[in-house]
């Protein structure tokens, strides 16, 4: 090979390895850093120096009393959450992220006050749910102790508040940033397109 195609081909490397990062490994990159992020929820936790276990949901510890106390925390029937992490490549470059308006309070945890309404709707699921937790049929004489989840639910029926106030610590569940075994498995396909490219 004499010099004339050593540069022909050097120049033919050059542009396979500019479209390589300009084009191809953004969506190479977002394509696995979905797939990471959402065998986060597989996996229930952060992997990011190994598995970092989310702090279970309170409805997890009231096993079988609804529908969602079957599905794993920051999973539902749906699993909206999960299906909605997506990848925008651009040049050299590509953004994930979530948009569902509750994302970043579960991915980095927070405080949420809200002032709802006491409706009349309201209050007769209270009272369901007080009766519910008493094991009670209504009409039925309420024993002398009350459990604290059912007096909850009495004080709530009772109320005469027009709205109530409500504080929610939401504690971190982090399921998209920075990760390290993310970072080594990008690093480990860049090597293997580069070989491929300069076929080594």
């Amino acid at each position: 090979m004499d010099l004339k195609d050593l540069r022909s081909l050097l120049q033919t490397k050059n542009k396979e390895i500019e479209d390589l990062t300009r084009r191809k490994m953004p969506v190479i990159v977002g394509q696995m850093a979905k797939s990471h992020f959402q065998e986060n929820f597989r996996k229930g936790g952060f992997v990011n120096n190994g598995l970092n276990q989310w702090k279970p949901s309170k409805r997890l510890s009231h096993p079988g009393q609804s529908a969602a106390s079957n599905y794993k925390t920051l999973s539902s029937g749906r699993n909206h959450l999960l299906s909605s992490i997506k990848y925008i490549p651009g040049d050299a470059r590509v953004t994930v992220r979530n948009d569902v308006e509750y994302a970043s309070i579960h991915n980095e945890g927070g405080i949420i006050n809200s002032a709802p309404t006491v409706t009349p709707k309201m209050k007769k699921f209270a009272w369901a749910q007080y009766y519910n937790a008493l094991g009670l049929k209504k009409g039925d004489k309420a024993p002398k102790t009350i459990p604290e989840d059912a007096e909850r639910w009495r004080r709530l029926a009772l109320t005469k508040k027009p709205k109530l106030k409500i504080k929610i610590v939401m504690p971190k569940r982090q399921f998209i940033g920075e990760s390290k075994e993310l970072d080594d498995k990008i690093a480990a396909k860049w090597d293997q397109e580069i070989e491929k490219i300069l076929n080594i």
